[in-house]
């Protein structure tokens, strides 16, 4: 028989304490997790009002060196290798372990769920189903069902545990399914005495108490609360305000100012004559918050919905799972120091980064999902935000090779299998040292094909080089394709600057180390991996118009092209409407974009940004503007102006312009 899950528990503890030992073991390494800062955000709503010198003195905090005291993160990429990278530290920030003060998570918790993604265009709405990426990360974590749910948390909940601090707390927001087991997992790894309490949240219902079938309704979810050290946690107590008709039972009295108050017994004194005094209401707390919160309703977040009940709910965003605003307010007022560090490795729709800027705590965020994360930019971004590195895993594909390929791994090998699917025979190791270099042979025509490397991005150098080797290595060669995992930004502008009809460039797919294990081998995949083109983005001239000493930049967006919209997971129905769009209006599927008007080349500061929904722009909810208007201080010689933009899918495009003198 089959073991039960009690039985199968000290197992899964004692993998996931080998798997979480190896990260740490691997912090002081050379090949660490890093952290590749994609945008350094500053928040702008609203091109009418740009301040460019107070923008500028919000940046008083980053050093002549480039180094930040403390910049709030929002972080793309699996969760545990964020933590990796966190606990590692790097030229921005030394390792945070034993620093956070605070963790919640909302881990998914439904192994039935369905975490499709609606996509809403002019014309048209989409149904995208999760990226690959995220497919295999959630097909792996309900593979087994529980069992598979509680391998995946367990090492990520003892890495939590070394990112907190002894007077931290965590919170873990689980529903009734896997409540009971997680807990056994918690008191394994903080410690039975180290539990604080269980907190029941009891949200009611929104649909009006309908259930299927004879079960009741389930209008209650489950957080369980550990801490560091118990006895030395931070705490501070909350209170609820009193309900009137608790005020009316109680506060009966009224005073000659019109105040309400009640009486208090205070025992007698010496002549055995009874002591009151008065409670006044506006002096009093309110009662002490208990363990079960019935006063916190559910936020209907149907992204079907999104549009009727957003001017009912000024909270919705459209994410599914959305967490309330005064949840977490809750959870961060009870838990965290004034300016502590709050993170959290579900992000989601971001409400613990949206509170904790509230509050005025730090806060780091993470999210697998690219529409979470988003969501998440644009939410901070319209509460404008103090400025936010938005982030991602670096040499992600290399872990994800680790963890396939074993201690052994050297980027050779992911290279030749790279080539082997994509149907190029390696060259002789004489001609291919470094073993990324194959070569396809069809109808008398020979092809060099170069896998990049999935250390870095590729973009304009690496292209130059597979040009040169195409016209001098082993005797030339018709053509050449150069495979990335990951790319510069201004890679489109790039490739259009060569204009080189020899030259193509491709998308390795992001999933392929999970398909690869999920296959079972080379063999079992070759023939069924796509390699997809890229897209890019065009700009009209930007304007420079002198006033005095000051200058106003004038950015047009002129063209959006999405080369591969069959990477994009959807079925033929939603495909058909996806070109339709598409055909008719490109720059629709424009999510979010931002401008640097001084671009170093290195990191990407956004001080004016516009976003579907972004109503202080223009009005349409479905469309972003297509023309940035903002100020700066007049300054001589050129500009570098750089404009980024994602896609509805998540998609990134950059493209960067020269600009000469202002004129008047």
């Amino acid at each position: 028989m089959p073991k039960s899950l009690l039985e199968q528990l000290p197992e899964i503890i004692a993998r996931g304490r080998q798997q979480a030992e190896k990260i740490l073991e691997s912090l002081e390494g050379r090949h660490r997790v890093g952290l590749q800062t994609r945008e350094w955000v500053l928040p702008s709503k609203d091109t009418r009002d740009s301040d460019w010198i107070s923008t500028m003195n919000r940046q008083a905090h980053l050093s002549e060196e480039g180094n930040f005291d403390w910049t709030n993160r929002l972080i793309y990429g699996d969760n545990m290798l964020a933590m990796a990278a966190l606990l590692a530290g790097d030229e921005l920030t030394p390792s945070l372990r034993g620093k956070v003060d605070l963790i919640y998570i909302d881990p998914p918790f439904d192994s039935k769920a369905d975490y499709r993604t609606k996509v809403l265009l002019p014309g048209a709405e989409l149904e995208q189903k999760p990226t690959v990426i995220e497919q295999f990360a959630y097909s792996d974590t309900w593979s087994d069902g529980t069992a598979s749910y509680l391998a995946m948390i367990t090492p990520r909940l003892i890495l939590m545990r070394e990112l907190l601090s002894d007077t931290g707390s965590i919170y873990v927001h689980l529903g009734i399914q896997v409540s009971h087991y997680v807990k056994i997992l918690m008191d394994e790894i903080f410690g039975k005495g180290n539990f604080v309490q269980e907190v029941i949240w009891a949200y009611g219902s929104p649909s009006g108490g309908r259930a299927a079938g004879p079960k009741m309704v389930k209008i209650h979810e489950y957080i369980a609360h550990y801490s560091k050290c118990y006895d030395s946690r931070y705490t501070k107590k909350v209170y609820l305000p009193y309900e009137q008709k608790y005020i009316e039972d109680w506060f009966k009295y009224t005073d000659d100012d019109g105040r309400r108050y009640r009486i208090r017994l205070r025992g007698k004194d010496e002549e055995g004559e009874n002591i009151v005094d008065r409670q006044y209401l506006d002096e009093s707390k309110g009662l002490p918050a208990s363990t079960v919160w019935t006063d916190i309703k559910q936020i209907y977040a149907d992204p079907r919905a999104y549009k009727e009940n957003q001017s009912k709910h000024s909270e919705i965003t459209g994410y599914e799972t959305q967490k309330p605003v005064r949840l977490l307010e809750r959870i961060v007022e009870h838990s965290c120091p004034d300016n502590g560090l709050v993170v959290d490795f579900n992000g989601g729709s971001g409400t613990t980064a949206v509170v904790a800027e509230k509050l005025g705590r730090r806060w780091i965020t993470s999210d697998l999902g690219k529409p979470a994360c988003m969501i998440m930019r644009k939410r901070l971004i319209d509460q404008d935000a103090r400025p936010f590195l938005y982030q991602a895993i670096g040499d992600y594909q290399v872990e994800a090779a680790k963890n396939e390929l074993g201690r052994k791994f050297r980027v050779g090998d992911l290279s030749a299998i790279v080539l082997s699917l994509y149907g190029a025979q390696p060259l002789d190791p004489d001609d291919n040292p470094i073993r990324n270099l194959g070569k396809v042979v069809f109808a008398g025509k020979k092809t060099l094909v170069l896998v990049d490397s999935p250390n870095k991005l590729t973009g304009d150098a690496t292209l130059r080089k597979a040009i040169a080797q195409r016209d001098n290595l082993m005797g030339g060669w018709d053509r050449v394709v150069v495979l990335g995992w990951n790319f510069e930004p201004a890679i489109g502008q790039s490739i259009a600057a060569l204009s080189d009809d020899r030259l193509e460039v491709l998308v390795i797919p992001p999933d392929l180390l999970d398909r690869l294990r999920k296959k079972g081998g080379v063999e079992k995949l070759r023939g069924q991996v796509r390699f997809s083109s890229l897209q890019y983005l065009t700009i009209k001239p930007v304007r420079r118009l002198c006033s005095g000493d000051s200058e106003q930049l004038r950015v047009t967006l002129d063209n959006y092209v999405l080369l591969s919209p069959e990477a994009i997971n959807l079925d033929e129905a939603n495909r058909a409407k996806l070109h339709r769009v598409m055909n008719a209006e490109p720059l629709a599927l424009i999510e979010y974009w931002a401008v640097d008007p001084d671009y170093d080349g290195r990191v990407f500061r956004s001080v004016w940004q516009d976003y579907r929904g972004n109503t202080a722009n223009d009005d349409d909810t479905l469309r972003v503007a297509t023309e940035a208007r903002f100020d700066a201080p007049r300054r001589d010689g050129a500009r570098r102006v750089c404009v980024r933009v994602v896609d509805v899918f998540g998609f990134e495009a950059e493209v960067v312009q020269v600009v000469a003198e202002c004129t008047p």
